[in-house]
């Protein structure tokens, strides 16, 4: 099973992008890798419990903001910059459930791990 660190640093009003790349989140998920999703810079804002669009909005069911919440159902974890959460005034309270705010030693001691993978968009 491989190791995947995905960041993404466009929010949900970014375009299309930022969500195919939650999209792909899913799908390496869905095919038994261990998937990490790091949310920063404006990218935070995808995790926003009331965004209502919380990147993903094509996800499987073709529901809004289904992307994240997918990945967290499929066993997937969502982390979001401390640090770029504090540059934005959000707080953890505002984040979807499973969402878990990290700082950048955590996220270094992922990507540096043998065998982990990180891919930046």
């Amino acid at each position: 099973m491989d190791e995947y660190l995905l960041i993404e640093s466009q929010g949900p009003w970014g375009g299309p992008g930022a969500e195919r790349f939650v999209d792909d989140a899913v799908r390496l998920r869905a095919a038994g890798h261990d998937v990490v999703l790091l949310l920063i810079e404006n990218g935070v804002t995808a995790a926003l419990a009331g965004a209502g669009h919380t990147a993903g909005s094509t996800g499987p069911e073709g529901a809004p903001g289904r992307g994240l919440r997918d990945l967290l159902d499929g066993g997937g974890r969502v982390w979001a910059d401390a640090f770029s959460l504090t540059h934005r005034a959000l707080v953890p309270e505002q984040l979807l459930p499973g969402v878990v705010p990290v700082e950048m030693d955590e996220v270094a001691a992922r990507l540096l791990a043998p065998g982990a993978r990180g891919v930046w968009h």
